[in-house]
């Protein structure tokens, strides 16, 4: 294969990033449904339930192998990246919403930075521009706000995004290494929803019906196409340019919100979304050259 072959390969390759956070947009929509009568730690455990129902069968319809000589390296993305989405949540229970997605959203940032140390790449410095474009544009859209009562929810939300950062880099190392996508989201899944299920255990139960039994098989499915589509992005695409992509998930949802609650865009809202715009087609542009 020539090199041309493989930058082009890999700029396609991140675009599935699009795909990831065109589904995770719509993840946060159910979410924002279901969090009118279910918990944080229910709907974490009822999304990782139901993608793992929905990756097992995948796999034993399709006879994919689940054994791995990266079990380890598997469990310690999974593991990570639970311990993320845990400080992610409380950082949504003790701060304003903006100011935690935008703390949560720092991991491409870190990602950039440790990305010379795990991967042994030297990015171009002009990615590490867009990424931090793409971030100035989500604090701009946000607008996120801090007290000095908050600031130890405040520094546990930015672990989260720390995190978040290393577990993107070992999600690209697992895939350098052949790991399939499948397999990377189903130990995924599997940590989840152990994790989840004993997070549950200290809050109270809601019971479910019908409609939330759509709700909640939708979410699962939703978050697991989101996890596929992400995996296969940072395995087959550029590390960078799939982080400056990942800013489009915060766009997305600011649309939905107005097509589906009515919700209002300022001038400074609308011209930070062209800025995480801007910064994605850098990105990918500089990738290609």
């Amino acid at each position: 294969m020539s090199i041309l072959t493989k930058l082009k390969d890999a700029k396609l390759g991140s675009l599935w990033m699009l795909v990831a956070a065109f589904f995770f947009a719509i993840m946060g929509v159910l979410v924002k449904i279901g969090a009118q009568k279910f918990s944080a730690a229910e709907l974490v455990f009822y999304r990782s339930l139901f993608g793992l129902v929905f990756i097992y069968a995948l796999t034993r319809i399709r006879r994919l192998p689940l054994a791995t000589p990266l079990l380890s390296k598997h469990m310690w993305r999974a593991v990570l990246g639970f311990i993320s989405l845990l400080l992610f949540f409380y950082a949504i229970s003790e701060l304003p919403l903006a100011t935690a997605v935008t703390l949560n959203y720092t991991s491409p940032l870190f990602m950039a930075s440790l990305t010379p140390f795990f991967l042994n790449q030297r990015p171009k410095k002009i990615l590490f521009a867009a990424i931090i474009l793409g971030f100035i544009g989500v604090t701009l859209l946000l607008k996120p706000t801090l007290h000095i009562d908050q600031l130890i929810a405040g520094a546990l939300g930015l672990c989260s995004g720390i995190l978040a950062g290393i577990v993107y880099i070992h999600v690209a190392q697992l895939g350098r290494a052949g790991e399939p996508d499948w397999r990377t989201v189903f130990y995924f899944t599997l940590v989840c929803t152990i994790g989840g299920a004993l997070w549950m255990l200290l809050h109270r139960f809601t019971p479910i019906d019908g409609l939330d039994a759509l709700l909640l098989l939708s979410l699962g499915l939703v978050a697991t196409i989101a996890q596929l589509a992400l995996t296969r992005a940072y395995r087959t695409g550029h590390p960078l340019v799939v982080g400056s992509l990942a800013y489009t998930t915060v766009v997305l949802a600011s649309l939905f919100g107005i097509v589906l609650w009515g919700e209002t865009l300022s001038f400074d809202s609308w011209l930070a979304i062209g800025l995480i715009i801007i910064s994605g087609i850098i990105s990918v542009k500089a990738a290609a050259r």
